[in-house]
C-alpha cells in the first residue's frame, strides 16, 4: 500500500481519510496480443522497404511495466541515415508535384487505416511505453486528429497577390515544401508526437527522415506500416531507429546539406546541441523543449474546478509530458483546503500496469526516471516540504513505478521550483499577491505552458497576457488540440505544430515580379 508521511495532526488525518480507498493493480502475466502482428515490426522503413542494419545489431524494447523485452530492432547507423536521406531527396519531385488534393487524399487514407488499427496502435503505445490503455486509446485519437486537421489544410496553401508600388510591374508569392524534412521525436508520446510533424510536412509537399525514439519505436514502425498501405510513395516517409546510435544518427540529420528542416521535441540541452549542428547549413528549424509549467489557484477560484484542473494536467501519462504542470501555486486564502482536495484526488488513482482493469496510472518509463522523481521528493523533504500521500517507489509493482504524490509547503529553494520533474509529484507552493506569483511563475528559462485558475474576467485577461508561456491554460488543465499552435517561448524553443501556423514551419515563400505588365 503506498505510505504517508507522517508530518503532524493534519496528514494523520489524511493518512486515515485516504489510505481506505487507495489500490493496487498488479501486473498482467501474459504478453498483450495484436489483432494484426504484421504491424510488429522489429526493422526501419526506408524507400518503402523494411531493412535491418548492415552491421547486424539490433537493440531490446522493454515493457517498462514488466521488464521483460518486447522484441530486437535494428539498430541502424549513419550510413543507413544517409541512404534514408537519400530516398527521401528523390521521392521530393513526386510530392511537389502532386496537387494539394491529391495529398489530402493520401493523409486521409492514412487516417482511415489509423481509425480501423486504433486498438492494435493502442496496445502498442501501452506495452512499449507503460501508459494505462485508456491513455494509449485517447493518444491514438489525438495522433490522428493531425491528419485530419492537415488533410484540410493540403488543398488551401494559398499565396497572396500584392499591389506593385510601381506601374507595369505584378507581385505575387507562392508557398512552396521546403523539401527534405529530419524528425525527432520523444518516447512520452509514442503516436501524437510523429504525427504532428509527419501530417504537416506531407500536407506541404514534403518528405520526411523520421528518427523514432529508442524507448519505444514500435508505434512508429506501425505507423508506416500504415503509410505504405495508404499509398504513400517509396521515400516519401523512412523511419530510421536506433538507441546506441541516436547521438550520431541526429547529427547525420543536422549536418547533412540535403536536410532543409529539423523539427526536434525534446530536452533543451538537447536542443541547443541539434542547433549547433543545423548552423553550417542554416536549417529550418522547430523546437519544442523543455517546460516548467506553473500552475496558478487565486482565492477567487472554482476549487472543484482547479483542483480537477491540476490532478488533470499534473499527472496525465503519470506526470510525463512536457506540459504538465510542475509548479503548483496556490494562494493561502484557499490552501489548506486545496491541498486535501488535491491529495483526496490522487486517493482515487490506482497504479499497476496499463493492461490491468481499472489501472489509471503505470510505470515511469525506465529507471533514471524513477530516480529524478524521488530525488525531487527527497530534496524537498529535506527542506522541509510534507509529504501528504504518497512519496515512494512501488516496488511490489515493479522496478520503474512510483506512487502518485502531493507535497505541501513548498519553497522556492527546493529542485522542483526550478527543475522539470517529468514524474507523478505535486508540489503545492503558498503565495500571497498576483505580483508575487506572476514573478515567481516566470522565474525559469523555460516557458512553454501556464495554467491558472480565476473567476474575475479580468484577472484571466491580464495573467494570461503576462504569462512568459507560449501556451495558456484558463481554468483549465487540457489544452492539447491539433487546432491549437502548440509551442513555447525562451529556451522552451519556437516554432508551433498544429493549427493553421503549423504547416508553415514546412514551407517557404517565394516572391515573383512579373515586369512589363
Amino acid at each position: 500500500m503506498v505510505s504517508l508521511v507522517r508530518a503532524g495532526a493534519y496528514t494523520r488525518a489524511l493518512r486515515s481519510k485516504y489510505l481506505p480507498s487507495l489500490r493496487t493493480y498488479a501486473s498482467t502475466s501474459s504478453p498483450p496480443k495484436l489483432k494484426d502482428k504484421s504491424l510488429l515490426k522489429s526493422e526501419a522503413y526506408i524507400n518503402g522497404k523494411w531493412v535491418s542494419a548492415k552491421s547486424g545489431e539490433t537493440f531490446a524494447v522493454n515493457d517498462p511495466a514488466t521488464g521483460t523485452k518486447i522484441t530486437d530492432v535494428a539498430e541502424l547507423s549513419v550510413e543507413e541515415t544517409e541512404s534514408a536521406i537519400k530516398a527521401a531527396h528523390e521521392a521530393l519531385p513526386t510530392m511537389r508535384k502532386m496537387t494539394g488534393r491529391e495529398r489530402s487524399n493520401l493523409l486521409r487514407a492514412w487516417h482511415k487505416l489509423i481509425q480501423e488499427n486504433a486498438e492494435d496502435l493502442a496496445t502498442l503505445i501501452t506495452w512499449e511505453n507503460g501508459k494505462p490503455l485508456a491513455d494509449a486509446k485517447g493518444e491514438v485519437a489525438y495522433a490522428n486528429s493531425f491528419f485530419e486537421w492537415f488533410a484540410e489544410e493540403a488543398p488551401r496553401l494559398n499565396g497572396q497577390t500584392i499591389p506593385a508600388s510601381g506601374p507595369g510591374r505584378r507581385i505575387y508569392t507562392l508557398r512552396e515544401p521546403v523539401g527534405v524534412c529530419g524528425l525527432i521525436t520523444p518516447w512520452n508520446f509514442p503516436a501524437a508526437m510523429i504525427t504532428r510533424k509527419i501530417a504537416p510536412a506531407i500536407a506541404a509537399g514534403c518528405t520526411v527522415v523520421a528518427k523514432s525514439p529508442g524507448e519505444t519505436p514500435l508505434t512508429a514502425s506501425a505507423l508506416a506500416v500504415l503509410a505504405e498501405r495508404a499509398g504513400l510513395p517509396p521515400g516519401a516517409i523512412n523511419v530510421v531507429t536506433s538507441l546506441k546510435n541516436t547521438p550520431a544518427v541526429g547529427s547525420a540529420l543536422c549536418e547533412s546539406p540535403t536536410v532543409r528542416k529539423i523539427s526536434f521535441t525534446g530536452s533543451t540541452n538537447v536542443g541547443k546541441l541539434l542547433m549547433r549542428q543545423s548552423a553550417d547549413t542554416l536549417k529550418k528549424l522547430s523546437f519544442e523543449l523543455g517546460g516548467n509549467a506553473p500552475l496558478i489557484v487565486f482565492d477567487d477560484a472554482n476549487l472543484d474546478t482547479a483542483v480537477a484542473g491540476a490532478l488533470a494536467s499534473k499527472f496525465r501519462s503519470s506526470g510525463q509530458t512536457c506540459v504538465c504542470a510542475n509548479r503548483i501555486y496556490v494562494q493561502r486564502g484557499i490552501y489548506d483546503a486545496f491541498v486535501e482536495q488535491l491529495a483526496a484526488g490522487v486517493a482515487k488513482f490506482n497504479v499497476g500496469n496499463g493492461f490491468a482493469d481499472g489501472v489509471t496510472h503505470g510505470p515511469l518509463i525506465h529507471a533514471r526516471a524513477l530516480e529524478k522523481v524521488d530525488a525531487h521528493v527527497q530534496d524537498a523533504i529535506k527542506k522541509g516540504g510534507k509529504v501528504l500521500i504518497g512519496g515512494e517507489r512501488r516496488t511490489d509493482l515493479g522496478d520503474h513505478f512510483y506512487a502518485p504524490t502531493v507535497v505541501r509547503d513548498m519553497t522556492a529553494d527546493m529542485q522542483l521550483a526550478c527543475e522539470e520533474t517529468f514524474g507523478p509529484v505535486a508540489g503545492v507552493f503558498p503565495f500571497d499577491t498576483e505580483d508575487e506569483v506572476v514573478k515567481l511563475a516566470n522565474a525559469a528559462e523555460v516557458g512553454l505552458a501556464g495554467y491558472f485558475f480565476s473567476e474575475d474576467v479580468t484577472r484571466c485577461w491580464r495573467v494570461a497576457e503576462r504569462l512568459e508561456v507560449g501556451m495558456v491554460g484558463v481554468n483549465t488543465g487540457m489544452i492539447s488540440d491539433a487546432a491549437l499552435p502548440f509551442g513555447g517561448v525562451k529556451e522552451s524553443g519556437f516554432g508551433r505544430e498544429g493549427s493553421g501556423l503549423g504547416i508553415d514551419e514546412y514551407m517557404t515563400w517565394k516572391a515573383v515580379t512579373v515586369g512589363g505588365v
